[in-house]
């Protein structure tokens, strides 16, 4: 908890709707990324999230934030290990088929079985294995934080980028 808080202040009421502020947030340019885990019966799971960070170099963490309504959300709250998949910038059907609900998110989809199951998909510009070392509770979403096992990356890959609600897969670098 932060000293204001715990000196009993209170943040003021926002001054905006859901809506300007979701706007807001969208002008912040992001990568985006799918999150995969193995649920402990074996089943895949993976959903599309550009909310990922990075923490800290030592030990090497990052971060990423998942609805706590999320149908994904039991298994990765109770799971130990899951990936970050960094899109390449030629993944777009990919990122808007794990954002979709009710459809079969890994058909053809190929991976390859990280160190400790979580699927590797093919093509992505980086990959973080990571163990879930904690999760925070805050507003309508958890907060992970992983410490990453293993990672890899692609020098030359263009990512694809996200901003302002629209996917963009040319960008002037």
């Amino acid at each position: 908890m932060s000293p204001a808080r715990q000196a009993g202040r209170e943040a003021s009421p926002p001054t905006f709707t859901s809506r300007e502020f979701r706007a807001a947030l969208g002008m912040f340019a992001t990568g985006v990324t799918i999150v995969t885990c193995r649920g402990e019966n074996g089943e895949l799971v993976g959903l599309t999230a550009n909310s990922f960070n990075s923490v800290s170099l030592d030990p090497p963490l990052v971060l990423w934030s998942l609805s706590r309504n999320a149908s994904s959300m039991p298994v990765l709250a109770a799971g130990c290990h899951y990936a970050i998949n960094v899109l390449a910038a030629d993944q777009q059907a990919l990122a808007e088929r794990f954002a979709t609900r009710g459809v079969d998110r890994w058909a053809g989809v190929a991976f390859t079985e990280g160190a400790q199951g979580a699927p590797l998909l093919t093509g992505a510009v980086a990959t973080f294995e990571c163990f879930n070392r904690s999760q925070y509770a805050e507003g309508d979403h958890v907060i992970f934080v992983g410490q990453v096992e293993r990672c890899s990356h692609k020098p030359d890959a263009s990512p694809l980028l996200y901003h302002g609600g629209r996917f963009y897969t040319e960008h002037p670098l």
